[in-house]
């Protein structure tokens, strides 16, 4: 075989599969509409040969026809390609015999093959294709064929089953690419839609914050302004009616008030209750209790059960806040002689138990108020829970446990 053809081949290889792979769709669409012309007219420019000139402008004229005369609507239909495909064969086999370098125009012929269907037309187009465009340089494929039959068909076999292997993994790899086009763009469907997700519930949660404070501020308020105000009235109220207690009542009276104003400050900042500043739980606790049964003359029993540690400052907090709703319901409510106060520390929770022995009431029918609904909100918060305990004439029971969170 000549050692031009034999350079030939492997270039005419290398360029019908494709040295990356894939054509990506644009350059299909250009092999499709002007690789032939180009290839044509290269050829026919490099030969410099006036006799191929007629035959040159058949080859041009038959692709015209087969590529812009026939009605749009035909072009894709199965016959239609395999006429255009043998024409275009016969012609470029007719230029390659007159001269070798038209073999450029015949390399067309192999896209055109792989555009054929059924796939066995396509492969055989590939295989003639290949057995042309290899045995012109040699005579023709009858004489090549007669010649060396074992080492033309070997050729041709290698060159159309590597077309045939790189045209099936390129329209693998192109069917792989394009699930990977539609994963991505649901992925990026997916990620549009979690950010329009984040941002509601951004908003979700700014609101439920804002509703979280305002409860939190209503709460702090009827817990010291709301109950401090009560025991500020309630002594002037006294110091009118008994003059002889007037001044004792004035001063406990101003004495609530500024420590009224300090709590309201520190609910509004959101601080630590100030007993609990300087105190241990359950010493809070008992300062409480001594200073509210001063102001109200009920004796009140303080009782702290288990091993006293400390506490996260929200559970404490909550605790102490539960206690003083707790003692200003009895103050305004149970006309009580005597109240308990139990703090009982065990392994998983503290719970802080309060008794009365006043007047009692329907638990069912406990109203909406801020008092016992407002302790409930608290301990809930926390994740604990508040039970309630009363009958008309038979005293209260509030118990109020939460989880035993250590301070950090």
């Amino acid at each position: 075989m000549p050692g031009v053809n034999r350079r030939f081949w492997s270039s005419s290889l290398d360029f019908a599969i494709g040295p990356g792979g894939p054509l990506p769709q644009a350059w299909d669409r250009w092999v499709e509409h002007r690789l032939a012309y180009v290839l044509l007219a290269l050829a026919t420019l490099i030969s410099h040969r006036a006799d191929v000139l007629p035959l040159a402008g058949a080859a041009l004229a038959w692709l015209l026809v087969t590529g812009f005369a026939v009605p749009r609507r035909w072009r894709a239909h199965g016959a239609v390609l395999a006429v255009s495909f043998a024409g275009t064969l016969t012609l470029a086999s007719l230029l390659m015999f007159r001269e070798t370098l038209f073999l450029l125009f015949m390399i067309s012929c192999f896209f055109s093959a792989l555009k054929l269907k059924p796939a066995p037309l396509g492969v055989l187009a590939l295989a003639a294709t290949s057995l042309m465009i290899n045995t012109i340089g040699s005579g023709g494929p009858l004489r090549a064929l007669a010649d060396e039959p074992v080492l033309w068909l070997t050729i041709v076999a290698v060159q159309t089953g590597a077309i045939c292997g790189g045209t099936l993994v390129g329209r693998k790899l192109s069917e792989q690419n394009e699930a990977r086009r539609a994963a991505l763009d649901k992925l990026e469907a997916a990620l549009a839609e979690n950010a329009g997700l984040h941002r509601q519930l951004l908003a979700q949660a700014r609101e439920a914050g804002a509703l979280e404070e305002r409860q939190r501020l209503s709460l702090e308020i009827h817990d010291t302004l709301a109950q401090g105000f009560t025991g500020i009235i309630t002594q002037l109220e006294a110091a009118e009616q008994d003059p002889a207690q007037w001044r004792r009542r004035m001063a406990t009276a101003t004495a609530l008030a500024r420590e009224n104003l300090a709590e309201a400050r520190r609910s509004v900042n959101a601080l630590r209750p100030g007993p609990l500043d300087e105190a241990r739980l359950p010493e809070a606790l008992k300062a409480v209790a001594e200073r509210w049964a001063q102001r109200s003359e009920v004796a009140v029993e303080f009782t702290a059960t288990g091993t006293a540690r400390p506490m996260h400052p929200e559970i404490e907090a909550t605790l102490l806040r539960v206690a003083q709703e707790a003692l200003s319901n009895v103050a305004k409510h149970a006309r009580a002689r005597r109240v308990g106060l139990t703090l009982s520390y065990m392994e998983d929770q503290v719970t802080l138990d309060v008794r009365d022995d006043g007047s009692g009431f329907d638990p069912a029918r406990r109203g909406d108020g801020f008092g016992l609904p407002g302790m409930l909100r608290r301990v809930q918060r926390l994740a604990g829970t508040l039970a309630v305990e009363s009958e008309p004439g038979g005293g209260t029971a509030i118990s109020a446990s939460l989880p035993a969170i250590g301070a950090a």
